[in-house]
């Protein structure tokens, strides 16, 4: 299974993972330049992280997340989220236009939650047993 994540991983970062993580790294410098949304700069850089190579891992709710994390998750909505949902919308629409794409346009369009609300969020590994986040 390993080989068919590798395989899965570098197609996707061809195809839309590369321009993906330059969107979310945009967005962690600029809110990394604006001395205040620190917090949020470093969890775009993790979830740049993240699209960039997907295949293999997952997102969970952290269970220490409190309402700070809710907050958080309002102002990044407001002012970075919805703009990387559209691009998750936008790089989706021509992967579904082939036959090989639409499984990562689903794996895109799959990552707009994430993109909408990605505080109070652990990336982890697929292989890890469940439960033990």
């Amino acid at each position: 299974m390993n080989a068919v994540k590798f395989i899965l991983n570098v197609i996707w970062l061809v195809f839309c993972g590369i321009w993906m993580a330059l969107a979310y790294t945009l967005a962690g410098i600029i809110c990394c330049l604006l001395i205040i949304t620190i917090p949020f700069g470093i969890a775009s850089f993790r979830i740049a992280g993240f699209i960039l190579w997907p295949f293999g891992r997952t997102t969970v709710e952290r269970r220490d997340a409190g309402a700070a994390s809710c907050i958080g998750n309002v102002i990044w909505f407001v002012f970075a989220g919805w703009w990387l949902a559209l691009a998750h919308l936008a790089t989706s629409i021509p992967l579904f236009l082939s036959i090989i794409g639409i499984p990562f346009g689903w794996a895109n369009l799959k990552m707009i939650p994430i993109s909408l609300m990605p505080l109070g969020r652990e990336i982890v590994s697929t292989d890890r047993e469940w439960g033990t986040y």
